[in-house]
């Protein structure tokens, strides 16, 4: 009889996962669910949490797993997870993701970087980091992240059955993607046998923080600004579009733009920078200066409407956007 390795107050092992639209990590959920359940013997939950329903909004997916003598009547989001599945590092740029976990909790992430480096970037205080560079793995197989993320998850999640899992997978694409089977257990496997990790000792003296509870609003009577005013509304200049991009981002090669425009009319975010000076015969026109990488979310049709290939697709390295970005000017920046 398969056992589980933790179990919390209630008796349940709890899995979140923190992802954004359009890398699967809720059907990725429900599949670690059926493999908990129908392989493994446990009794189990799967369901999500989302806000807009829309390709790169921060999506998160809970599990829970149980002995099977153990009823499971709670079905609020999961606070204190034993596992975190980060399917996008940059996801902690605005939010949390790593809340309430435990000294020994896994927290697994899609990155290229040493778990050293996630460590800073996470702000972990104590815990185990597991890499993956799903995004490649995904690229690579021409398959999708949340293939990837499982194969990391089952081997962090050794209670679950690996082959039941395969079995999953099949049965899931077989029917409407036949073709799509092999290049989803390759890329399933490659995530289970790619996975590096690191445990990290909590420093003496030092304690895990607490989580932020899910139904308390980060803006209440006691913590909101005075008047209640709503200081960065969606479409103020200080949002930052950079967590949605999935992997690939557009780059821009200045000597062989011909300023046509076309990239600007397919963008839906504005992101491209133009600047008005005189051409060689000295009429006035406007020229591209670049990209302001902050708004742009790597929906990549400014790739796919540019005439020349001076804007290019290619996966996204850490730290482009910020190097290579050409910021807006906008009239309260210069003062107007």
């Amino acid at each position: 009889m398969t056992i589980l390795p933790k179990r919390n107050e209630l008796g349940f092992f709890e899995i979140r996962l923190e992802s954004i639209g359009g890398l699967g990590a809720n059907l990725a959920g429900k599949m670690l669910a059926e493999a908990g359940v129908v392989g493994s013997g446990f009794n189990g939950v799967s369901f999500s949490s989302y806000g807009s329903e829309k390709k790169g909004s921060p999506v998160k997916a809970h599990i829970r797993f149980c002995d099977m003598n153990t009823n499971i009547r709670d079905t609020t989001p999961v606070e204190r997870p034993h596992v975190v599945g980060i399917f996008h590092e940059n996801l902690s740029k605005t939010i949390n993701v790593i809340s309430g976990i435990y000294e020994d909790s896994l927290v697994l992430v899609n990155s290229s970087k040493a778990p050293e480096q996630l460590k800073e970037k996470l702000k972990l205080c104590g815990g185990t980091i597991a890499v993956v560079d799903a995004t490649a793995i995904a690229l690579e197989e021409r398959n999708r992240v949340n293939m990837a993320m499982l194969g990391g998850l089952f081997r962090l999640c050794s209670f679950l059955d690996f082959d039941y899992m395969k079995t999953i997978i099949r049965k899931s694409l077989e029917k409407k993607y036949p073709q799509a089977v092999e290049p989803a257990l390759r890329t399933f496997q490659r995530g289970y046998d790619q996975l590096v990790m690191q445990t990290f000792t909590l420093p003496a003296g030092e304690q895990m923080p607490l989580p932020a509870r899910w139904d308390v609003p980060l803006l209440g009577y006691e913590t909101q600004p005075l008047g209640g005013m709503i200081t960065n509304p969606g479409n103020s200049v200080l949002k930052d579009l950079s967590i949605s991009r999935q992997g690939m981002m557009p780059h821009f090669d200045e000597a062989a733009c011909i300023h046509c425009g076309a990239c600007d009319t397919a963008c839906p975010d504005f992101c491209f920078v133009w600047e008005e000076r005189p051409d060689k015969r000295g009429r006035q026109q406007m020229f591209l200066q670049g990209i302001d990488y902050q708004y742009c979310k790597g929906c990549l049709k400014c790739v796919v409407a540019c005439p020349t290939e001076a804007l290019s697709d290619a996966r996204e390295t850490d730290g482009y956007g910020e190097s290579h970005r050409v910021p807006h000017q906008f009239a309260w920046a210069k003062g107007i």
